[in-house]
C-alpha cells in the first residue's frame, strides 16, 4: 500500500460533509489537506479540527480563474501538489419539464464543469509528482431515477470525463479513480429528506440503497482508496453491486418502481413549488439562496 505521508492533497467542497470529514480522515494518514470551498467561516471551522491547520482557500470551482489561483496558492505554500480531488457538488431534483432552469444548468455548471475546472487546473502539478487524480461521482452514475435528470447527467458524465482521464495519464504515472458514494448523512442529503417529493423517490429504491450512512464510514472509505489509488472507490461497499449492474438498471423490470412512483414525484414537486418556490424545489434551501445572491450581483445598476 502506498503511503499519504506528507501528500498534499486539495480537496474541493472541503468545507462540509463528505469533504470534511474525508480531510481529517487524510490528515490522521500523514497527509496534508488543503480545503477549498465558498465559505470562509465553514473553512476555518473545519481547518481548527485538522493539526496541524491546514491551508484554506476560498474558491467558486466555476471559476477557471480562481480554480488556477488556488493551484498557484498551493505551490507558493507547499511547493507540490500530489493529489486532487474535485469533490464540491451540490444536490437538485425535479421533473426536467418543471424543475428550475437555472437550477438545471447551476448543477451543471459546478458539478461538471466545476469538475473539468479544478484538475484541468491541476493536472500540470499533479503529473509532475506523478500524482492521484479523483473525482466525486455517486451511485446515481447507476441509478437515473424520476427527478434526477441533472444530478445524473454530472455524475454519469464526471465519471466518462475520468474514465478518459485515467487513459490519457496512465503513462505519466498517474492513477485517476472516481468515487461512488450512496445516501451519506451530509447537510446535503438531509436538505434532500426536507423535500417530500425526493423522498418519494428514494422510497421507491430496494433496501439498503435507500439508507443514510455514517459520513466517517464513507471518509473511512475514501481515505483507505486514496491510499490504494484505486480506480473506483464504492461507499458503502454493497454500491458496487449497482456498478455491477448497471446494464440491467434501464431495463422496464427495474425501472418498474420507478415509474410506479414518477405520478406522486411530481405531484409532490407542485406542491413543493407552490410551498417554497421553484429554485428551492428544485435546490436546497442554502444553494437557491447562493443564486438569488448571484442574480442581485449580476443585475444592471440604474
Amino acid at each position: 500500500m502506498r503511503t499519504l505521508d506528507e501528500k498534499v492533497t486539495l480537496i474541493t467542497g472541503g468545507s462540509r460533509g463528505i469533504g470534511a470529514a474525508t480531510a481529517r480522515q487524510l490528515a490522521r494518514r500523514g497527509a496534508r489537506p488543503v480545503l477549498a470551498g465558498t465559505s470562509r467561516d465553514a473553512l476555518a471551522r473545519v481547518a481548527g479540527e485538522i493539526s496541524p491547520s491546514p491551508l484554506t482557500i476560498e474558491l467558486d470551482v466555476t471559476s477557471a480563474e480562481q480554480c488556477e489561483g488556488a493551484v498557484e496558492r498551493i505551490l507558493a505554500e507547499h511547493g507540490r501538489l500530489d493529489i486532487v480531488w474535485a469533490n464540491a457538488g451540490i444536490a437538485s431534483g425535479g421533473p426536467l419539464r418543471a424543475m428550475s432552469p437555472k437550477a438545471w444548468r447551476r448543477t451543471i455548471d459546478v458539478n461538471l464543469l466545476g469538475a473539468y475546472n479544478t484538475v484541468h487546473a491541476a493536472l500540470p502539478a499533479v503529473i509532475e509528482q506523478r500524482g492521484y487524480v479523483a473525482v466525486s461521482s455517486s451511485f446515481a452514475s447507476f441509478v437515473h431515477g424520476p427527478g434526477l435528470s441533472a444530478y445524473s447527467a454530472t455524475k454519469s458524465g464526471v465519471e466518462a470525463m475520468f474514465n478518459s482521464l485515467r487513459l490519457e495519464v496512465a503513462h505519466l504515472g498517474v492513477d485517476v479513480g472516481t468515487v461512488h458514494p450512496a445516501f451519506i448523512d451530509t447537510e446535503m442529503v438531509r436538505g434532500a429528506e426536507a423535500n417530500s417529493a425526493t423522498n418519494r423517490v428514494r422510497e421507491a429504491l430496494p433496501e439498503p440503497f435507500r439508507r443514510s450512512y455514517p459520513v466517517e464510514r464513507a471518509a473511512t472509505d475514501i481515505a483507505r482508496g486514496f491510499e490504494r489509488r484505486k480506480r473506483r472507490i464504492c461507499t458503502p461497499w454493497f454500491t458496487r453491486l449497482l456498478h455491477l449492474m448497471r446494464p440491467a438498471l434501464t431495463t422496464r423490470l427495474i425501472e418498474r418502481t420507478a415509474r410506479t412512483a414518477a405520478p406522486d414525484f411530481e405531484r409532490l414537486f407542485e406542491q413543493e413549488i407552490a410551498e417554497r418556490g421553484v429554485e428551492v424545489a428544485s435546490l436546497s434551501e442554502r444553494v437557491a439562496e447562493q443564486l438569488e445572491r448571484e442574480r442581485g450581483r449580476e443585475a444592471p445598476r440604474s
